[in-house]
């Protein structure tokens, strides 16, 4: 299997990560023990849509592409906001460390899935995707 190819199955892996994390958050009682911030949610999502479509068209392009700014340079913007959604990811992972002490609540549940399990899954994923690019994009194999 060609590393493009993986590349493409990644990009594609990782737009649905950003997209059923936002539909998944958006309620205000979402699954997990404590609230995931409005702001983390949407830095998810945004550099989620920059990072996915700077490196969708690094991933089209070629060295000798005019696409009117320099390919490299999209590259390493892409994976920068890839990079961010990648963090910004685990930290919503926390919304699910046991809380502890007398006032600790228990976790919210959803339809999705009974715990962390779907959540760690594509974060973690998402996490070594990212790991994945920046390797391919270091040893310049796109």
């Amino acid at each position: 299997m060609s590393i493009r190819l993986i590349a493409y199955v990644l990009l594609a892996l990782g737009a649905l990560v950003v997209v059923l994390t936002r539909v998944r958050l958006r309620r205000e009682n979402a699954a997990g023990i404590r609230p995931v911030p409005t702001l983390l949610l949407n830095a998810h999502t945004l550099f989620g849509v920059l990072g996915l479509g700077a490196w969708l068209a690094y991933v089209l392009t070629d060295e000798d592409s005019k696409i009117g700014v320099d390919r490299e340079l999209l590259g390493i913007g892409a994976l920068s906001a890839l990079w961010v959604v990648s963090i910004c990811g685990l930290l919503i992972l926390m919304r699910w460390l046991p809380s502890r002490g007398r006032h600790a609540s228990d976790a919210n549940e959803d339809s999705w899935s009974e715990g962390p399990g779907l959540s760690v899954l594509a974060h973690v994923g998402m996490f070594l995707a990212i790991c994945f690019d920046t390797v391919v994009y270091m040893l310049d194999q796109l």
